[in-house]
């Protein structure tokens, strides 16, 4: 019969195993992805991270009420007026050539809170101005990690990232720390943006949805 302590001893061989396998693989290896935020999301970390989300009243109800994106016509919002969120996110949907993300919605808050932040994804980066190369996806990692208490996963990710710095090329070690710094300050200041009912925002202009989160860019 295994003993607490050897299971935790197997969890975080496991963690710093799949850690090991990200910084070895391509950048955007969404199976290295998938492995790893399996490896890390433990049962007691994501019972801290939702009962943290629930100390305030939009992310509670979200929890609730479960919001959900909906089917996004990339096509029609790309005609709202160039200042919207709307047009914004499908714009961005389109120059990258990228589908919107479909969350695996279940019963359970665990459940719901993997799939809001699947399918809201590509907004959390409209609205905070985050790019999606590295130090854009490191700007908004550093803000996932803020703005969600306990977020072992993304702060896995940014460990992964620091750690190619390390092996592959310690000379973007700067441009790094600085996104990371970047992200991290702007989600301190910032309204929580999980939970928003994103789709009745697709016609507000982009600069009054940031300003009402508190997000300067």
């Amino acid at each position: 019969m295994q003993t607490l302590e050897n299971v935790a001893q197997q969890w975080q061989t496991s963690v710093v195993e799949s850690i090991i396998n990200m910084v070895n693989a391509e950048d955007g290896d969404f199976g290295a992805i998938a492995k790893l935020s399996q490896a890390v999301n433990d049962v007691s970390s994501i019972n801290k991270m939702i009962e943290f989300l629930c100390n305030h009243p939009q992310c509670k109800r979200a929890f609730e009420e479960r919001p959900r994106l909906g089917n996004v016509d990339l096509q029609l919002l790309h005609q709202l007026p160039e200042n919207t969120l709307g047009y914004a996110y499908a714009n961005h949907m389109i120059k990258n050539n990228l589908t919107p993300l479909q969350g695996n919605f279940g019963d359970s808050n665990y459940q719901f809170l993997a799939a809001h932040l699947t399918e809201t994804h590509d907004i959390w980066h409209i609205v905070t101005g985050c790019d999606t190369n590295i130090t854009g996806e490191i700007k908004l990692e550093a803000f996932y990690v803020a703005q969600l208490y306990a977020s072992r996963f993304w702060l896995a990710l940014l460990t992964k990232n620091l750690l190619k710095a390390v092996v592959f090329d310690i000379e973007v070690s700067s441009k790094y720390m600085d996104a990371l710094t970047e992200g991290w300050l702007m989600a301190k200041q910032a309204k929580p943006l999980f939970g928003i009912q994103w789709n009745t925002l697709w016609e507000t202009s982009l600069e009054e949805v940031r300003n009402s989160l508190t997000i300067s860019n």
